[in-house]
């Protein structure tokens, strides 16, 4: 039976005295254990006679015993053993260094001295705290009450607090389980397996779609002219053909340059293959292939609220993307070019994804990554001080139906033809409608019986608001397309569109 932490009722088998390790013994050697010396408590040590357990009290000496002195025999077995109430044995002697090793005897009153524990055979009770009163020479102290705080400080400590219990008893619940299964466990934090899950996006994600489109955007440096200026562009083809607007690369349309620079950072340069200004749209291609090209969409199939994106490269920040609906369509936009007095007008799609100036050329997307528009103009309430605004959410993109054609025309022909119903229309007129200025005589509309003074108020059912909104109507349609116009007196006239 172990001796080890809990006193034996029977002293056990006989031992031999040992003389005490002399203390000139070199540190380096492992101390010899003192079999006078009262054991030390082992905590690990479990008792494995029950019976034992039960019987075991602590030695107490007769009063008036000879103290053991230190280097004396053990007792042997069968020698009587000093009874509960002997007077304790004071300090020195045989017990001295079991003294200072061993755990105080377990239920003897502390506050008292041996005598007066044995007269009166008090131990100490629980108080009303249910814990034992303090050690002689301790004086208890009362934690000092928190610092007041606002409502932020209590959630804060009191969140603090709760995040220390849980890892408290955690940690607790982790020992217990150890100790009950007997076996070694490790913990390890917590690490992600695949960590490009920890952020899982939908497929239609802005961040998704973006992705998927920024390969097809890039970014145009313009100068000739003596003026210098930069926009964006989007790849059309695997061979380095290149979509923008015509306001865009108008400096070097005599003799400029364009550099391109491609989403890795890639430069090339860049050729005009051709432009046209009434649409705003012009063609570039660099020496590359492989290239990858944005897919197409139908804007014809775009409906208020869409979500959209809108690409490029606003003030020269490449890549940047924003993100809106679609605001509304069929909106008549002008917009001119630098200072050429060239005009275009412009059948927009309208949205709120912010657009400023160097936008101009990129893409508008929708939310499966097809183009939809070319982003083109901006309107504004105040200019800056270099005359350039910002947006106001109010941002104006070509339908890419019509910037498909344009584009294809020039990548086939290197020019691209515009539709015309051979009218001059009057921009000063006030009315409901575009009123007719002049008719161009041998043109489409003489020949369809259009006279100077009508006035047109419907495109094929759509109705006309103005001069702009009926040239832009037109212009939704290519050569040779049959439109009907419907006139302020009710007559409606079939007119098969030229082109100049």
């Amino acid at each position: 039976m172990s001796h080890d932490g809990v006193p034996p009722g029977d002293p056990g088998a006989p031992q031999e005295a040992v003389e005490p390790t002399p203390a000139s013994e070199s540190a380096d050697a492992s101390p010899t254990p003192d079999p006078t010396a009262w054991p030390a408590p082992d905590q690990s040590t479990q008792v494995l006679d029950p019976d034992a357990q039960q019987t075991a009290a602590y030695p107490y000496p007769q009063q008036g015993d000879a103290y053991p002195q230190q280097g004396d025999a053990y007792p042997q077995q069968g020698d009587a053993y000093p009874q509960q109430g002997d007077a304790y044995p004071q300090q020195g002697g045989y017990y001295a260094q079991a003294q200072q090793t061993a755990a105080y005897p377990q239920g003897y009153d502390y506050g008292q001295s041996s005598e007066q524990a044995h007269a009166t055979g008090q131990w100490p009770t629980p108080g009303a705290d249910g814990y034992l009163p303090p050690p002689p020479g301790v004086t208890p102290t009362t934690a000092q009450p928190a610092p007041k705080s606002g409502g932020v400080g209590k959630f804060i400590a009191i969140a603090a607090l709760t995040g220390l219990l849980a890892g408290v008893g955690g940690g607790a619940l982790g020992y217990q389980l150890a100790q009950d299964s007997g076996t070694t466990t490790s913990v390890t934090a917590n690490s992600p397996s695949n960590p490009e899950a920890l952020s899982p996006r939908a497929d239609g994600s802005i961040a998704t779609i973006a992705e998927k489109v920024l390969p097809s955007v890039v970014s145009l440096e313009v100068s000739g002219s003596g003026q210098a200026g930069s926009g964006s562009g989007f790849i059309v083809s695997q061979d380095g053909y290149i979509l923008t607007n015509n306001h865009v690369i108008e400096a070097a349309a005599d003799s400029g340059s364009i550099d391109v620079v491609l989403q890795d950072g890639t430069r090339a340069t860049g050729e005009l293959i051709g432009r046209n200004a009434d649409y705003d749209l012009a063609v570039v291609k660099i020496d590359k292939t492989g290239l990858t090209p944005l897919a197409v969409g139908d804007s014809a199939s775009v409906k208020v609220g869409d979500q959209v994106i809108a690409i490029g490269s606003p003030l020269g920040l490449e890549g940047t993307v924003t993100s809106g609906i679609v605001s509304s369509l069929d909106r008549p936009v002008t917009a001119g070019g630098s200072g050429s007095g060239e005009t275009s007008f412009i059948n927009a799609i309208q949205t709120d994804a912010p657009i400023n100036p160097g936008n101009s050329g990129g893409p508008l997307v929708n939310a499966e990554g097809q183009v939809i528009g070319v982003n083109s103009a901006i309107a504004s309430l105040n200019t800056g001080a270099d005359g350039q605004a910002g947006s106001i959410g109010l941002g104006f993109a070509i339908p890419i139906n019509t910037a498909n054609r344009i584009s294809q025309e020039i990548i086939q022909t290197g020019t691209s033809a515009t539709p015309i119903i051979g009218a001059e229309i009057d921009f000063g007129y006030s009315g409901q409608g575009a009123r007719v200025q002049a008719v161009t005589a041998g043109g489409p509309a003489a020949g369809a019986g259009l006279k100077a003074d009508d006035v047109i108020v419907a495109v094929n059912g759509e109705r006309v608001d103005d001069a702009v909104s009926l040239i832009t109507d037109i212009r939704k349609f290519a050569p040779g397309d049959k439109i009907t116009l419907t006139l302020e007196s009710g007559q409606e006239i079939t007119v098969t569109l030229g082109k100049r």
